[in-house]
């Protein structure tokens, strides 16, 4: 498929679901049989015309996901439903709300939608799949989903905005917008970091050079093995990356003297910044916070960004500055029974959601609007 054809599709803030960043996937190893993630993807032409996709997958496992559905599979295993393989509508291991029903932006969205949706159920009834999910797709695209008979579902995380009509200066400016308390304590976890003696960096995947990228590796496997989890990325990926990928990388880097000793992958495209991976090999004191979410932040206030996602979970970002945001998926369950089962708990599961980010969102280290601020 033409690169450049299917690029049109995906606006102007998403870098994952650009031909670039699924074609490394792919060409790595890092989806296919034997990561049991195979692509199905679904398109729509009008003559010759690319005019929609959906980045679909067939997986034999639910890992990488982020919304989970791991409760769903083993209700499915006790009723004696088989739930693997299933399709999944999404940008693989990548937490990130995007268009998961792209069109092109000359075409008709609801007639490219409706030519869409039929093809994806065809796949499924094709590979015998007992469900099919669209996660993290926009909220406009799970009502359209909702629709056609898809089960809507609610989830969270935190995210950072910029100010609105007047963007943020710098990151003093931005501090300006917080509680005294919670203003000291940044500035004394910025200063906690400062004080071991590293050198920081943010830079482009273009500004890297090879040792940093194979530091970059090494921080990733570091941290999935820390947490015991599986590197989903292989090797061969990030030297894809450095190749096809580095205009919309970013990383933030702290060295011992020369030597990379912690960083983080982000990408970026447009207004939007998106935070995937940290890992460090020595630990030190507030480096997470610095690398993953001060340096970054600075990063979007300096490129008037207006949005930055920090990657799935986390409720110690809501102190540095995230606000919890609803983000969104749908779900076609093929079993009758089981299909209501979920849609009841999703309905109360949405209540409990919904909750959540009103009790967050009344804790958050902002200053309320039009409140005098409580400088030091």
């Amino acid at each position: 498929m033409d690169a450049a054809d299917w690029d049109r599709l995906t606006g102007d803030g998403d870098p994952f679901l650009e031909h670039a960043f699924l074609a490394a996937l792919e060409a790595s190893g890092s989806v296919g049989a034997r990561a049991g993630c195979v692509p199905r993807l679904v398109v729509a032409r009008d003559g010759g015309r690319l005019v929609g996709a959906v980045p679909l997958y067939l997986k034999t496992h639910s890992y990488g996901e982020f919304i989970f559905d791991w409760g769903w599979a083993n209700a499915a295993h006790r009723g004696g439903i088989r739930y693997y393989p299933k399709l999944v509508a999404a940008i693989p291991f990548t937490p990130v709300t995007g268009y998961r029903l792209p069109v092109h932006p000359e075409a008709d969205r609801a007639a490219v939608t409706a030519a869409l949706l039929p093809a994806v159920r065809g796949v499924a009834d094709d590979e015998r799949v007992s469900s099919v999910h669209f996660l993290f797709c926009t909220e406009d695209e799970k009502g359209a989903l909702g629709a056609a008979g898809y089960l809507p579902r609610l989830s969270m995380q935190f995210h950072w905005h910029n100010r609105e009509g007047r963007p943020f200066e710098s990151f003093d400016d931005y501090l300006t917008t917080f509680r005294s308390r919670n203003r000291k304590q940044v500035r004394k976890e910025r200063q906690t970091a400062a004080a071991h003696g590293l050198t920081f960096r943010t830079a482009t995947g273009a500004e890297l050079g090879p040792r940093d990228w194979k530091a970059l590796r090494a921080f990733y496997v570091a941290n999935v093995e820390r947490h015991g989890g599986s590197a989903y990325l292989t090797e061969r990926f990030f030297e894809i990356a450095q190749e096809t990928l580095a205009h919309r990388l970013v990383a933030t880097l702290a060295y011992r003297g020369e030597e990379p000793v912690a960083g983080t992958i982000n990408f970026e495209k447009g207004p939007h910044l998106y935070g995937r991976y940290w890992g460090c090999l020595e630990e030190y004191q507030m480096l997470h916070f610095e690398l993953c979410y001060y340096r970054l932040i600075e990063r979007a206030i300096e490129r008037r960004c207006t949005l930055f996602e920090a990657g799935a979970q986390g409720e110690h970002k809501l102190k540095r500055g995230l606000e919890p945001t609803f983000t969104h998926s749908a779900h076609w369950i093929r079993d009758r029974a089981l299909s209501e089962a979920i849609g009841s708990f999703i309905e109360r599961e949405a209540v409990a959601v919904a909750e959540e980010v009103r009790f967050y969102g009344e804790h958050s280290p902002f200053r309320a609007a039009g409140s005098a601020d409580d400088s030091e």
